[in-house]
């Protein structure tokens, strides 16, 4: 088979993303270059590129002379971001009340629609994406490049954390929530707005279990498939 036949670069991306969200493919697993290019059908160079997107995304360490490696976030460093989390979030919910156009406003409550979307259809990929997606929106439109950098880092950290330690069976950091946070924002409404999403945050934090991770097995082919 020829690598035009095998997986795209987005196409590895998206399945160690998967891997990991589903628990499958633990924290700290070496990603081997040679045994990703046989899985996946491709040249180590396509490998490398998709080790290099996953790493931008927060999901994968590169050490140089030793590999890759999926990330592995401890459990005071899950709380710690959350508790960040906390404060940058509620400065920008009091930018946002203070000032947000309309156009903004549309733009939250379509990225809501798609979050609807992937929840119908239980893409567990889409649905962890786009809520941290919506979080980072937010930042966005605040129009601060400094809180828009300290948030990307901290949904790129929130993402990888709720992939290891979600409770598979109660997981829904809702577009329902999210909606009201938008209509409160519209409103102007800042101690709606504040409170909503000082909840929210509780919400998506109580839903994760911040225990010892499992044990997994090792083996990527597994894991990948």
């Amino acid at each position: 088979m020829t690598e035009q036949a095998g997986a795209s670069t987005q196409q590895i991306v998206e399945r160690v993303w998967l891997s990991i969200a589903e628990r499958r493919l633990r924290p700290g697993v070496q990603l081997k270059e040679g045994q990703l290019a046989a899985i996946f059908d491709v040249s180590r160079a396509r490998i490398r590129q998709a080790l290099a997107a996953l790493e931008r995304d927060g999901l994968v360490t590169i050490i140089p002379n030793r590999g890759a490696f999926v990330c592995q976030p401890s459990v005071d460093e899950a709380r710690d971001v959350f508790f960040v989390r906390r404060a940058v979030e509620r400065c920008i919910v009091e930018r946002l009340c203070k000032s947000i156009s309309k156009v903004n406003v549309t733009r939250l409550r379509t990225h809501v629609s798609k979050e609807r979307t992937a929840n119908a259809q239980d893409s567990t990929t889409d649905i962890i994406k786009l809520s941290g997606g919506f979080h980072l929106l937010l930042a966005e439109v605040a129009n601060s490049d400094f809180l828009f950098a300290t948030m990307r880092d901290l949904i790129a950290r929130s993402s990888l954390i709720t992939a290891v330690y979600r409770n598979t069976n109660r997981f829904n950091c809702g577009p329902d929530e999210h909606a009201e946070i938008v209509d409160a924002i519209a409103n102007g409404d800042l101690s709606k707005a504040t409170g909503l999403m000082e909840h929210h945050l509780e919400h998506v934090e109580s839903e994760l279990d911040l225990s010892e991770i499992r044990d997994l097995p090792h083996d990527l082919r597994s894991a990948l498939a």
